[in-house]
C-alpha cells in the first residue's frame, strides 16, 4: 500500500477496518451496523498497535542504554529518553489520526492546528517502504552469508 501511494500520491479516505467490514458485510449481504463496529474494532486494534509498539520501543531503548549508560550519563538519558517517547506520541497521533472516522478527524486536526497532515502521511510511507526494502536486503544478505560460514568449517 505504501507503493501505491507514492506512486499515485493518493491518501486514504478510509480506515483498513471500515473497508474490510464493509466489504464483507456486501460480500455476506447481512445487515450490520458497520460505522458502530468498525469505531470500536478500530479503537481496540490501535490501543493493542500502540501498547505492543511502545513496550518494544522502551526494551529497544532499554537495552541500548544499558549498553551506553554511566553514572555521569544518567540525566541525559533520561533526557533523551523523553525526547524520543514525545516525538513518537506525536507521530502516532499523526498516524492515527488518517484511520479516524471524520468527526474525530476534525478533532485531532483542532488540537495539532493546520499542519500539512498529507506531507506527514506521505513522508511516512516514504520511510516505511526504504526502511521495509533495506531490511529485506540486509536479511537476504545475512541469510545468504551464513551457508558460506557453515561451508567453510
Amino acid at each position: 500500500m505504501a507503493t501505491i501511494n507514492i506512486v499515485f500520491d493518493r491518501v486514504g479516505k478510509t480506515d483498513p477496518v471500515t473497508r474490510g467490514i464493509e466489504i464483507t458485510v456486501n460480500y455476506l449481504g447481512i445487515q450490520f451496523d458497520v460505522k458502530f463496529w468498525s469505531q470500536h474494532i478500530s479503537f481496540i486494534l490501535v490501543g493493542i498497535i500502540i501498547v505492543t509498539s511502545i513496550r518494544g520501543l522502551l526494551i529497544t531503548l532499554t537495552k541500548f542504554f544499558y549498553a551506553i549508560s554511566s553514572s555521569k550519563s544518567s540525566n541525559v538519558i533520561v533526557l533523551v529518553l523523553a525526547q524520543i517517547m514525545g516525538m513518537y506520541f506525536v507521530s502516532s497521533v499523526l498516524l492515527m489520526r488518517m484511520s479516524m472516522p471524520l468527526e474525530y478527524r476534525s478533532i485531532v486536526t483542532e488540537v495539532l492546528g493546520e499542519l500539512q497532515f498529507n506531507f506527514y502521511h506521505r513522508w511516512f510511507d516514504v520511510i516505511f517502504l526504504v526502511s521495509a526494502l533495506s531490511s529485506i536486503l540486509f536479511l537476504y544478505l545475512a541469510h545468504k552469508q551464513a551457508p558460506e560460514k557453515h561451508m567453510a568449517l
